[in-house]
């Protein structure tokens, strides 16, 4: 025999004599001296009797509201009472030995104790299993729940990996070269998405046009935001005369469509390997870091972030590129990358690492700083981290 099929009713013949020992208790309380093997056997009796029955009449209260559940198990009670207590009397009379009385007279003077076994116990195993089906009620609610917000969880994990998948696919996938230069990016999300973007691409034979942004805020409404942004500098990149031009229409457009409080940091420049020179816009961008002939330095040279001032003049700066120099664009989460203690990179650090660097490829030093940031901060970056390296040949 399966004992885990036979326990339950084991475990319930536990808590009748459980009961029995109350009720004696009882009775006892209240000056009554009350025997203890009848008291037993009719608890027993009382117990299994009223367990089969109300079982087999629960479908008329179970799942009721309060109060007519409990009308309507009191009703049911009282009309189970008298066979439930007929049969539990039956059993004590064959049972319990010696006893003087006739079963008739049985009947007739021991109905205290039985009424008040069936009432207490009828009355304790409603409650509980009420308060079960409440409490399992509960718990079917609540794994429902959680299963659901697993589900939706997962969609979104599911969501977000696509949109990430589709930023990347808006980067340069190919970063085009330049005869003479060298360009290089990295790129490390805070999140899935980022609201940080860098652009190179062919203006013409001789020019390209670089470009690195920061919209404010992280996450999918950035991620947005900065898709917009690339769209704009795509459309008028070919028809801007120079890097002011395309700030200033960029600038337009967002102050026209941004909502209260969104901005953009940014830098374009044009690339010439005619001229060796990199002409360039900074709107509110983390300043360039040049290292020239072994010095290195930041160009503090910009105007406002685009998406806040419509009315914005912007001007334009220029760059002469000589052979080994390197030129360095960030966004802010490089700088702004935190260690344990709350300290920051900081533009210093990164001077020195560019200097440090500046006699690798772009490709190398954009790699190894990008390292050296995420080993300062433990890989823990609290925004978007985004770095282009020029490197003149």
């Amino acid at each position: 025999m399966n004992l885990s099929s036979v326990w339950p009713f084991f475990r319930r013949q536990i808590l009748y004599l459980g009961l029995s020992a109350a009720l004696v208790a009882i009775f006892w309380a209240l000056g009554e001296q009350v025997p203890f093997a009848p008291v037993v056997v009719y608890t027993l009796c009382t117990g299994n009797l009223l367990s089969v029955a109300i079982g087999r009449v629960e479908f008329l209260f179970s799942g009721r509201p309060f109060p007519y559940n409990w009308v309507i198990f009191l009703v049911v009670l009282m009309v189970l009472t008298v066979p439930v207590y007929l049969i539990s009397t039956a059993v004590v009379w064959l049972i319990i030995r010696p006893i003087t009385l006739s079963f008739t007279d049985l009947i007739e003077t021991a109905w205290r104790f039985p009424l008040v076994a069936t009432m207490v116990f009828g009355g304790a195993s409603f409650m509980h299993q009420t308060t079960k089906d409440r409490l399992e009620q509960r718990n079917r609610e609540l794994q429902q729940s959680v299963e659901k917000g697993a589900q939706q969880l997962e969609m979104q994990a599911q969501e977000m990996q696509r949109a990430r998948e589709i930023q990347q696919s808006l980067l340069p996938k190919e970063i085009p070269q330049l005869e003479g230069f060298e360009v290089a990016a990295a790129w490390r999300p805070a999140r899935e998405v980022s609201g940080d973007y860098y652009d190179v691409f062919k203006l013409d034979e001789h020019r390209l046009g670089v470009c690195i942004a920061d919209v404010v805020g992280k996450g999918v409404a950035a991620a947005l935001l900065m898709a917009n942004v690339q769209a704009a500098v795509r459309a008028y990149a070919s028809s801007a005369e120079n890097a002011a031009q395309l700030c200033t229409k960029v600038n337009r457009l967002l102050c026209e469509n941004l909502a209260t409080g969104k901005f953009v940091t940014f830098l374009y420049g044009v690339l010439n390997n005619e001229t060796r020179t990199f002409d360039y816009c900074n709107a509110g961008n983390v300043c360039p870091v040049l290292v020239s002939q072994g010095t290195v330095r930041s160009i503090a040279v910009g105007g406002a972030v685009l998406g806040v001032f419509p009315e914005w003049q912007y001007e334009s700066a220029n760059l002469a590129l000589g052979p080994g120099d390197r030129l360095l664009l960030v966004t802010d989460g490089i700088t702004e990358a935190s260690d344990a203690a709350e300290q920051e990179f900081g533009e210093e650090k990164l001077a020195e690492a560019a200097l440090r660097h500046s006699k690798r490829t772009s490709a190398e030093m954009s790699r190894l700083l990008l390292e050296e940031v995420s080993a300062f901060c433990d890989s823990h970056f609290h925004d978007d981290a985004t770095l282009l390296v020029i490197a003149a040949k």
